[in-house]
């Protein structure tokens, strides 16, 4: 059993910076890659970024690239995602999510948090 909490978000200006935690419960969680996700009103959920449970490989969305940045702190048992230079296409919903396969198709993983909201203005 992994529990997932995502914390950071808020209400920000376009331009401005935030850094996301996704905080697990179990030593286990720095074996599994985790993936964050992201879904606006209407919209559906989309890949963001992943980050590698060995090697803490990253990879990214066109859409992010160069301006978000995944890491993880194995000791404190959280991953992070950096983001700067926000944008108001980056207003969304965003969860982290593991699994222990892992599953190709991400909305089967298996370990979800409940989200949190990064609304950026213009």
């Amino acid at each position: 059993q992994v529990q997932l909490v995502e914390s950071g978000g808020g209400l920000v200006q376009a331009g401005d910076s935030l850094r996301l935690s996704c905080a697990a419960s179990g030593r286990t969680f720095s074996r599994y890659p985790v993936g964050w996700f992201r879904q606006a009103p209407g919209k559906e959920r989309e890949f963001v970024s992943i980050i590698s449970g060995v090697g803490g490989i990253t990879t990214y969305a066109d859409s992010v690239k160069g301006r978000f940045t995944a890491s993880r702190d194995t000791a404190k048992n959280t991953v992070y995602l950096q983001m700067i230079n926000l944008k108001p296409e980056d207003t969304a919903v965003y969860y982290c999510a593991t699994d222990s396969a892992p599953r190709r198709r991400w909305l089967e993983w298996e370990y979800w948090g409940q989200g949190t909201q990064v609304t950026v203005s213009s």
